[in-house]
């Protein structure tokens, strides 16, 4: 019989993230296991959109190149109405974003997360179920089928919508639901639509929605269910895919014929699936060592392809507070922090993609149209006012990232040595803490040395210390890499000033800035973090 083991972190579920929540442990030494029920990975296109932020997070993670071999680029949507072509977006992203919108099925996703995961020597237990479990004070108890008990740290829930972990930490799950059923469908189809290019198409109450997946020409297709293949709700609606009849050529075909823009065939299906949506958040994202992430926390409707890619944010922000906990370095109430940060974008991402999908869709403020591409590539994403980042500081430039801001990239970065420009990303891709130090005199330099020492030791040796000096400034002294802001796009982007400290999270938003001489108010962030 299966007797008891023991391990730092348990994760349950396999998907995306709970693949990321492990990637992310593993990147930072922590031990952890991953157990999923379903014995072989789902081969679903169902989510595909993978927004800029995420492939940031992908870059820092090392999966990066493996997403672009992968997928294709997401380059617009063309909207048709009763046959006529009303509207055409492009994916557009700002020139300081350094990376666009990919289409990558979900399947994909799985898989090169899986494998970035076995580099690290961990590979998800297929075909083991959470049971139940109970907590105390030093840990968790869990039991799973086949008579495994294991003995955690810490458990994450990242089981989807239906999550055991979940439903044991007895979290309410408020929201309501759709009484529409969609039809999907992973096909190829032989039109003329631009690569790279979505289609919404309507008619009345009909509707047609496909996004391209890599492939000659195919997409993942979603329509109302036809009669045929309705299956009345029986009590609550429940989201997620559907057991019954299961659509196939004939019925996606039959949509094509109503509302394609051209006559076209659609063969080679892959595979396909009924589907319900609901719109529910838990009350909390975590209870004491367990934790929920992704459709365990929140779902919503995929309008924007919001889901996943929130999922996958959740994860990262809960690892890295993990590790510190697993470690014995993390302050009281860091990991409380999870939930003060990540439920109120949760909240947000569901109250807007339901907005969303009542209302035709992601509207674009024709004025401002950046902030719209922003907002959906979750490049907006913030935790001002957070307990785990400094107060905001009311001096500051309006347009200035603040603490609790996404550190943007920048680029033309020199050094010495490397016969190329560099980002400022590639210096902010270790799994810990960085403290960036920007000086336009020697003088601003001066501190620098001593600021990094006292980080150091405070952060228990889980930072990095990096300045960046206007071209001209000479400071052979520091004791640390030097880098030039060759284009001054960190002085730009950062709002940066002479003698400025800033500490990012491992998790790519701004923890701390202020004098690199105000030692005091450097530690008094690190203190927020760091035991």
């Amino acid at each position: 019989m299966p007797g008891e083991s023991s391990v730092d972190v348990l994760v349950v579920g396999a998907g995306p993230v709970g693949l990321t929540a492990a990637l992310e442990l593993r990147r930072r030494g922590v031990a952890c296991r991953v157990i999923d029920k379903l014995v072989e990975p789902p081969q679903y296109a169902k989510a595909v959109g993978i927004q800029p932020r995420t492939l940031e997070l992908w870059e820092a993670a090392g999966v990066l190149r493996s997403a672009l071999d992968a997928g294709i680029q997401m380059r617009g949507q063309i909207v048709l109405r009763d046959g006529d072509q009303v509207a055409r977006v492009d994916l557009e992203v700002p020139p300081d974003v350094p990376f666009a919108f990919l289409a990558l099925p979900q399947y994909e996703t799985e898989r090169l997360l899986a494998e970035a995961l076995a580099g690290y020597g961990t590979r998800a237990d297929r075909g083991v179920e959470l049971l139940s479990f109970t907590q105390d004070d030093e840990g968790v108890t869990a039991e799973l089928s086949g008579g495994e008990r294991v003995r955690a740290k810490y458990l994450v829930g990242a089981d989807g919508a239906h999550s055991v972990v979940r439903k044991g930490l007895e979290l309410s799950f408020e929201g309501g639901a759709f009484a529409e059923e969609y039809m999907l469908g992973d096909v190829e189809v032989d039109w003329s639509l631009p690569r790279g290019y979505a289609l919404r198409a309507t008619r009345d109450d009909d509707l047609l929605v496909a996004i391209p997946l890599p492939g000659d020409r195919r997409y993942r297709m979603s329509m109302l269910v036809p009669p045929d293949l309705a299956t009345p709700a029986s009590g609550e609606i429940t989201h997620g895919f559907e057991a019954g009849r299961t659509p196939q050529l004939h019925h996606i075909q039959a949509v094509l014929d109503r509302l394609a823009p051209e006559p076209c065939t659609a063969s080679t299906l892959r595979w396909s699936s009924v589907f319900r949506i609901s719109h529910r958040i838990v009350d909390t994202y975590g209870r004491g060592r367990v934790f929920v992430a992704g459709d365990a926390a929140h779902i919503h409707p995929p309008t924007g392809a919001q889901g996943m890619n929130t999922g996958i944010q959740d994860a990262v922000g809960l690892a890295w507070r993990l590790a510190l906990a697993v470690d014995g370095v993390a302050a009281p109430g860091l990991l409380a922090t999870y939930d003060d940060e990540r439920r109120p974008v949760g909240e947000e991402v569901v109250g807007r993609t339901v907005r969303a999908a009542t209302s035709g869709g992601v509207q674009i403020d024709r004025d401002d149209p950046w902030t719209t591409v922003r907002r959906e590539a979750q490049l907006l994403v913030g935790y001002r006012g957070s307990p785990a980042v400094s107060p905001a500081d009311p001096g500051l430039a309006v347009d200035a990232p603040q603490p609790g801001d996404r550190v943007p990239d920048a680029r033309g970065l020199l050094r010495e040595v490397v016969r190329f420009p560099v980002r400022l990303f590639d210096e902010l891709a270790d799994p810990d803490h960085a403290l960036l130090l920007y000086a336009e005199t020697a003088e601003g330099a001066a501190a620098f040395d001593k600021l990094a020492a006292t980080t150091a030791e405070l952060a228990h040796g889980r930072m990095r210390a990096v300045a960046v000096l206007a071209p001209g400034i000479d400071a052979p002294y520091l004791r640390m890499p030097v880098l030039r802001d060759g284009a001054g796009e960190v002085r730009a982007h950062l709002r940066a000033a002479d003698g400025e400290a800033f500490v990012v999270r491992p998790d790519g938003y701004l923890g701390h800035r202020g004098p690199a001489a105000d030692v005091a108010g450097v530690g008094g962030y690190l203190g927020r973090v760091f035991g």
